[in-house]
Parts: C-alpha cells; sequence; structure tokens
C-alpha cells in the first residue's frame, strides 16, 4: 500500500485542485491520501472534511515538518509520498513515484520535477531554474535532494532516520536535512523526471527573491550536520555556488576601485561568464527571459549571499 501525505495551512484556494488530482490517479494499487491541517485559520479542514476517502487529522499549528511526521506516523502504507497543498499531481503521479523503489530494493527515495503553467515572466524564469538543476540531476545515477513537493521515500527508512527535523519551523530546508542524511548513511535516492506536479512559481521579482532569501538562511542550518555538501550536491549547478561568492568579492571592490581600476570589472566579468550556460540554455526556450536572465541571476545571487549571512551569524549566535 502507499499513503499519500499532504500537510496544509490556511490553503482553501488550492487545496481542491490539490485532492481532485490525487483522487484521479492511473494507479491500480492501494492508496490513501492523509491531509494534516497545521492549525488552519481558513476553510481549508471543512474542505477536506468533504471528501470521504480522504483522511483528516488537525493538530495546533507546528510547522510542515511536524505536519508530514504526523502523516507519516498514521500511514499504513510502506512508501509514503509527499507533495505541497498547492501542487497538482500529474494522473500517473504515484506510479512514477513508486516505481523506482519497487523495482530495485536498494533504492530508498524518489524525487519528482515540477511544472508550471503560468506565463508570468518571473515564473517562466523560476520554471527555468528548476530545469537547470533537473538536467544536472539527469546526470546523476543517485541523488543526494529529494523536494518535498514531489518526495517518496520506504516509510521504515524514512523514521530509521528521524523523519523531519522538527526544529525547522518553516517549509525550508527540513527536506534538505532529511535527505542529506540519508545520503550520508548510503541511501540510494533516485531523480524520476516523469513524476511531475504542477505548481505555483512566484510571479513577482520581490516574491522570488524573498524565497531565495529564506531558502539560502535555513541552508546554512541544514549543512550543519553534512558540511561535505557545501562543495558538492547533486542537484545544485556549481556555477550557482560560485556566483554567490563572487557577490561579496564585487561590492567588496567597490571602494578599492579608486586604487586599483581593473578589479572590479574583473571580477564583474568573471560573475558575467558564469552566468553564459544557463543565458544560452535559456534563450533558446524562451528568448525574452533568456535575454534578461544574467540580471535576474546577480539579484538572486545577492538575496542568496545575504541569506547566508543571515543563517551564518544566527548559528554563531546560537553558540555564544
Amino acid at each position: 500500500m502507499v499513503s499519500v501525505i499532504v500537510p496544509v495551512y490556511n490553503s482553501e484556494k488550492t487545496i481542491r485542485r490539490c485532492l481532485d488530482s490525487l483522487l484521479n490517479q492511473k494507479y491500480e494499487g492501494e492508496y490513501e491520501v492523509i491531509i494534516v491541517d497545521d492549525g488552519s485559520k481558513d476553510a481549508t479542514a471543512s474542505i477536506v472534511a468533504q471528501y470521504k476517502n480522504v483522511k483528516l487529522f488537525r493538530q495546533a499549528n507546528t510547522g510542515p515538518a511536524g505536519a508530514r511526521n504526523k502523516g507519516a506516523s498514521e500511514a499504513k502504507g510502506d512508501i509514503i509520498l509527499f507533495t505541497d497543498s498547492d501542487c497538482e499531481v500529474s494522473p500517473n503521479w504515484i506510479n512514477e513515484m513508486v516505481m523506482p523503489i519497487r523495482e530495485n530494493q536498494d533504492i530508498v527515495g524518489v524525487k519528482g520535477t515540477y511544472k508550471t503553467k503560468q506565463k508570468e515572466f518571473i515564473s517562466r524564469f523560476v520554471q527555468m531554474e528548476y530545469e537547470d538543476k533537473y538536467d544536472k540531476m539527469k546526470k546523476e545515477r543517485y541523488i543526494d535532494f529529494i523536494d518535498t513537493y514531489s518526495a517518496g521515500f520506504k516509510k521504515d527508512v524514512f523514521w530509521a532516520a528521524g523523519g523531519y527535523d522538527l526544529s525547522f519551523p518553516v517549509a525550508c530546508a527540513e527536506d534538505v536535512d532529511l535527505s542529506y542524511r540519508l545520503a550520508n548513511q548510503g541511501y540510494k535516492m533516485v531523480f524520476n523526471p516523469a513524476a511531475s506536479v504542477f505548481h505555483t512559481h512566484p510571479d513577482k521579482l520581490q516574491n522570488y527573491l524573498n524565497k531565495k532569501y529564506k531558502f539560502a538562511y535555513w541552508r546554512v542550518k541544514a549543512v550543519e550536520k553534512t558540511p561535505d555538501k557545501i562543495l558538492k550536491d547533486s542537484h545544485t549547478p556549481f556555477t550557482m555556488k560560485l556566483q554567490v561568492v563572487l557577490i561579496p568579492l564585487i561590492f567588496l571592490a567597490i571602494p578599492f576601485s579608486l586604487v586599483n581600476p581593473y578589479i572590479l570589472p574583473a571580477l564583474s566579468g568573471a560573475y558575467l561568464i558564469t552566468t553564459v550556460p544557463f543565458t544560452i540554455k535559456a534563450v533558446k526556450k524562451d528568448p525574452f527571459v533568456g535575454i534578461f536572465s544574467p540580471f535576474v541571476l546577480f539579484l538572486r545571487s545577492v538575496s542568496q549571499f545575504l541569506g547566508l549571512a543571515g543563517g551564518v551569524i544566527k548559528e554563531k549566535l546560537k553558540l555564544c
């Protein structure tokens, strides 16, 4: 049996589409859908209650990590799948998520992909950003990161690893933390591009940059236990990491420009070079997004650097 778990919090605008997609799967096996309402203050719970084939559990707000763990504790399936309340899964999603685990007993985890129907510029950029990561993951036999929007695990392995860390109070990096722990323990996880879900990406630049800041901020906590992932992982393009490193150097070079006028242009040129692979790929798919992608990438790097700096300061203050 398979258990599908969805944490929800004030999700009245999206939960119907999510549930409708989950209850109309082309999957011949037995599966259950578990919704964990994490203290919603809107009509989410009453909407879910209208679906007779869905199990609803309600709890005081603890954060998405706690809600997912609650769902896993109630699950009857030996395989547990996770998606988010703002996602619509593809008709064959359960089958694609389960297949790698059923076919190979060594596989304990599966990751799927995001798609989007949005037309806004930033949303299209975000989709290309994900696809850039997917291109990297397709080359990996095994991966070390499974996002919660399309995640599957053997339940016994999930609990042996301790589940999601409850010290992550928001939906940020708790999936990174669990994935890295599993990978470092030698478990094998795979990427299946066919296991897709449709998602609503940020459609405004400020919302996108805020999200990048938040992800970077909490990523610091996630890599505390697995510092080797700072340099290399299966999902982050090396150019992205290099761009974040170049940002403080570029800003530090500004006051030194009067002494050496070549430092700032050299560093800026180096940064621009790192954007070329993504830009070329983006131009081929969407010329408009591709042309402006270096500018968005620069702002992304600034937000990520600030988030990482904030996360480091937070962790250092905890030690004082």
